[in-house]
């Protein structure tokens, strides 16, 4: 059995500001894909609506969505939300990741 990956209160918070300007709430979906320098890549948005087999994780009246194929890459992770100088955006903070590049953003395992 793989465990979801844990959103933080800080991810959830920020979702919520995101969908107070919404009409219509949107999910955040993250999913892991092929390509980057590392050889995989998150793959972070905003959608309306969960698909039948996504895993969805819910928190602060907020959803977020992982579909079966990124779950295996995404087991015990982390989602958060981080503002640094560099700028504001969802992170994902990954146990499973042998490395990754410098934004963060493409990992290998």
């Amino acid at each position: 059995m793989q465990l979801p990956p844990k959103v933080t209160p800080r991810a959830f918070a920020r979702l919520a500001e995101i969908n107070a300007s919404h009409t219509a709430p949107q999910a955040l979906r993250v999913a892991v894909e092929g390509g980057g320098c590392s050889g995989f890549q998150y793959d972070i948005k905003l959608e309306p609506a969960a698909a039948a087999d996504d895993i969805v994780l819910e928190g602060a009246g907020q959803k977020v969505l992982i579909d079966p194929v990124s779950l295996p890459f995404l087991e015990n992770a982390v989602i958060d939300f981080t503002e640094e100088l560099i700028g504001a955006r969802f992170v994902v903070e990954n146990p499973n990741a042998s490395s990754s590049c410098g934004c963060g953003i493409s990992f290998s395992m």
